[in-house]
């Protein structure tokens, strides 16, 4: 009697991911998943990591739905922090390390932020403005503190729980585990709230889900054809969405991704050599420094694509990079926080219109619409309206704005879908091909950075050296636009604008401050007496 001989089954594919954590499972334990420095994580390692964080943070009072934000440059514990978050239960909120200690100050109370996640050097100037949040509970000091550092933490904000990372981590035996938070969490639950400018006041909190955030790393990673075996540079900050979208594809794609806190251009040429890097996503400002380097054979051999976002990029930069990485593939990319990736022009069609933002990324539809909801022409003007997965949640805590921003579509019906509206002028081609325009409102886009006016003046005014305050974007080749503030004089008198600047400077991150500063007798005002910005830019020669 012959013996049947049962094939073995074929190895079980992981199940479709829920929460932002569940990336992590994508990459085989043993490849390398994140590098810093000189440190590298597998997967291995950063499962055992996130699931050792994660419990530390259930143990220090994490429940689901809990604020925790991370203020850190990027560094291997930044990662493991913001995934340990989403183990937990917990909502992700990321702050941009360049932030002031009142800006951090802001977010942590708007969000009502339970723990607080930085460095030892970062803690410092941030105590005292982080005394007044009454929601702060626990502070997590990542870098060795020493016991007069918890000290000092503990002095200077009573209220919040000093702890060093490794204590948060613990010292038990890492394990390959999946982290199972205390209370359920599934794909529609908040997964992040990232801080943008919005038109008006402070930053704005970009509700995201997880599913926001898993589709939105399945449909780049697919258009851009990442898989296990690429190497990819991270060089925008997580707190940025396309940063933190880097982070995410390259998780789901069981790519390795490289951290680097970007110091000089060469130092990206030199990492590109380095760890043989195969894809490359910046700023404008950015690749137009990257355009003047000398790149060696070894940096650029094996890189098979590079990115654009935030902004557009000058043709001529695209045609020198373009001759720098021959065997590369260029996509231009466009997004918005509030749908995290919107659109991409497709690398076979950069040479017929390298101007375009191309067309709407995959699992997404992005429409052209007039003010009354109806769809615009060909060659017509009218605002970008992305509907789909990835369309965000709201503005944390501001239903006003939300209500302004996401709305029912179709336009006017009562259907519970929401699409948001950019605020982004646009008009598409006969072929579909998207370009962009303009804003709707004031906000000024510098550096990949969307700033409000609004923030800028608020701070001028702060100072006390000004009577009246406006500021606007202005074209530059470099940044997309640079920032220039008109001023007047207290009660018509003069103003120290050195002083002015290093007021700002002292309360702004760097990007929101402004190149130019300029002294008006008096700022020109619209019929309906806002300041009028067209004509401050005509005055000011801009």
């Amino acid at each position: 009697m012959t013996a049947l001989i049962r094939p073995e089954p074929a190895p079980l594919a992981p199940p479709a991911p829920t929460r932002l954590d569940d990336l992590i499972r994508y990459g085989d334990p043993d490849s390398p998943a994140l590098t810093y420095q000189d440190a590298t994580l597998s997967y291995r390692d950063l499962t055992a990591l996130v699931s050792a964080a994660a419990a530390g943070l259930r143990r220090i009072g994490v429940r689901r739905g809990d604020r925790v934000l991370v203020c850190l440059e990027k560094r291997l514990e930044t990662v493991v922090a913001m995934l340990a978050v989403s183990a937990a239960g917990g909502v992700l909120v990321p702050v941009n390390p360049a932030f002031k200690p009142g800006q951090v100050a802001y977010v942590a109370a708007d969000c009502a932020g339970l723990v607080l996640i930085t460095s030892v050097e970062r803690s410092r100037p941030l105590l005292d403005e982080l005394a007044g949040t009454r929601s702060l509970r626990q502070l997590v000091l990542v870098g060795d503190p020493t016991a007069g550092d918890l000290a000092a933490a503990q002095q200077a904000a009573p209220a919040m729980q000093a702890i060093g990372w490794r204590q948060l981590v613990g010292t038990a035996p890492l394990r390959w585990q999946r982290a199972a938070p205390s209370e359920p969490v599934i794909d529609v639950d908040i997964a992040a709230i990232f801080y943008t400018s919005g038109s008006t006041g402070g930053p704005k909190g970009v509700v995201l889900s997880h599913r926001n955030l898993l589709a939105g790393a399945q449909s780049v990673s697919g258009y851009l054809g990442q898989t296990s075996s690429d190497v990819l540079l991270g060089v925008l900050p997580l707190s940025f969405d396309a940063g933190f979208s880097q982070l995410t594809t390259a998780l789901y794609s069981g790519a390795h991704l490289v951290l680097v806190n970007y110091l000089l251009p060469r130092e990206i040429v030199r990492l590109c050599a380095r760890y043989r890097i195969t894809g490359l996503t910046c700023v404008p400002p950015l690749w137009l420094q990257l355009a003047g380097q000398n790149w060696p054979a070894e940096a650029t051999r094996r890189l098979r694509y590079f990115a654009n976002t935030g902004g557009r990029m000058p043709r001529s930069t695209l045609d020198t990079l373009r001759t720098i990485f021959p065997d590369a593939r260029p996509f231009l990319m466009y997004g918005l926080t509030e749908a995290f990736r919107s659109t991409y022009l497709d690398p076979a069609e950069v040479d017929r219109r390298p101007d375009s933002i191309g067309k709407a990324i995959p699992n997404a539809e992005v429409l052209v619409l007039r003010p009354d909801g109806t769809e615009c022409d060909p060659g017509e003007h009218g605002e970008l309206v992305h509907r789909g997965a990835l369309v965000a949640l709201g503005y944390w805590n501001d239903p006003e704005r939300s209500q302004l921003r996401f709305r029912a579509y179709p336009p006017g019906s009562d259907s519970a879908e929401r699409a948001v509206w950019s605020g982004d002028l646009v008009y598409r081609d006969e072929e579909g091909f998207l370009y962009f325009v303009g804003r709707t409102d004031d906000m000024i886009k510098t550096s990949g950075y969307r700033v409000s006016p609004t923030e800028i003046e608020e701070v001028a005014y702060a100072s006390g050296l000004v009577g009246e305050a406006a500021a606007f974007g202005v074209p530059d080749e470099q940044l997309g636009q640079h920032i220039v503030l008109a001023v007047t004089g207290v009660a018509g008198g003069e103003c120290d604008t050195g002083a002015l600047a290093r007021s700002i400077g002292e309360e702004l991150a760097k990007y929101m401050v402004p190149r130019r500063i300029v002294v008006l007798p008096e700022l020109p005002r619209s019929p309906n007496g806002k300041f009028d910005r067209v004509e401050l830019r005509r005055l000011v020669g801009a």
